[in-house]
């Protein structure tokens, strides 16, 4: 029989990382494609829960019984009440090896010398605020000079010591977790656990596990400092990927009416 080309096996889509860096017009994103799909995934939602007042009802409390009841009334009324989204966070873990890229070094270089650093590196600095990069100097912004007088060694630095300064705030950049059509969430890293299991010559881990802890952002985690909502491009984004992924969650809910439909048909006598 000719080969006709043709493929049974399905194409996998691999899930992602996607990281959108300098604030720009059109943000470019650095996307971490996943080398293997993880075998399974750990997700779990916590509703929001109603803050609990401390009260203690003794017999010597001079508390007033419409006081009590006006308690248990807001009690009553908070237990079902729902203002957020519920949290959502899952784990995963990512398996990195470099044994097939090291068996081709012309083709794979970076990967020759530093095994699977640099993919490790990649998400670790999803962890990492946003800011002066060091490698443009010895320590960034602060800058020290060394000089012998005496025998001594004296120093100076461009921070000067014991005087406060008002830190500016940073924040860890917005990641798109991508899996497949379904789910494309803006998330948070919360944790990040690595086990480096070989090593080359020069000790850069060959093969590394790297679990994953991802908190997702809802549109109340997007807003600013002040508590306003955030604005640019890279948030617009992430919002638009959370209704997206929620939109298709109510969209699933709604199909399965139709199992609804069969199961009550299923109940009634024949």
């Amino acid at each position: 029989m000719a080969n006709t080309g043709y493929s049974r096996t399905p194409k996998l889509l691999k899930g992602a990382l996607i990281y959108f860096g300098a604030p720009m017009l059109i943000p470019i994103p650095n996307i971490i494609i996943f080398q293997y799909n993880p075998e399974t995934m750990s997700r779990s939602l916590t509703p929001w829960q109603p803050p609990q007042r401390a009260i203690k009802w003794g017999e010597n409390d001079s508390i007033d019984p419409a006081h009590r009841l006006d308690d248990l009334t807001r009690d009553q009324r908070l237990s079902l009440s729902q203002p957020f989204d519920p949290a959502e966070t899952f784990s995963l873990t990512l398996e990195l090896d470099a044994t097939d890229a090291l068996e081709a070094p012309d083709s794979h270089p970076v990967a020759t010398l530093t095994g699977v650093a640099d993919r490790i590196a990649a998400i670790e600095m999803l962890l990492y605020p946003p800011g002066d990069s060091l490698l443009g100097g010895l320590l960034g912004s602060v800058s020290a000079s060394v000089s012998f007088s005496g025998g001594g060694l004296s120093g100076s630095f461009g921070a000067d010591a014991g005087v406060e300064t008002q830190l500016t705030r940073r924040e860890v950049p917005i990641v798109l977790f991508f899996w497949g059509p379904g789910r494309i969430v803006p998330v948070r890293i919360t944790s990040m656990t690595i086990e480096e299991q070989q090593f080359s010559p020069l000790l850069y881990p060959i093969r590394a596990k790297a679990t994953l802890g991802v908190k997702v952002l809802d549109l109340d985690d997007l807003v600013t400092v002040s508590g306003d909502a955030a604005t640019g491009a890279t948030v617009e984004i992430a919002k638009a990927c959370y209704k997206f992924t929620r939109g298709q969650k109510e969209a699933l809910a709604l199909a399965n009416l139709a199992n609804s439909v069969e199961s009550i048909i299923g109940m009634l006598p024949i």
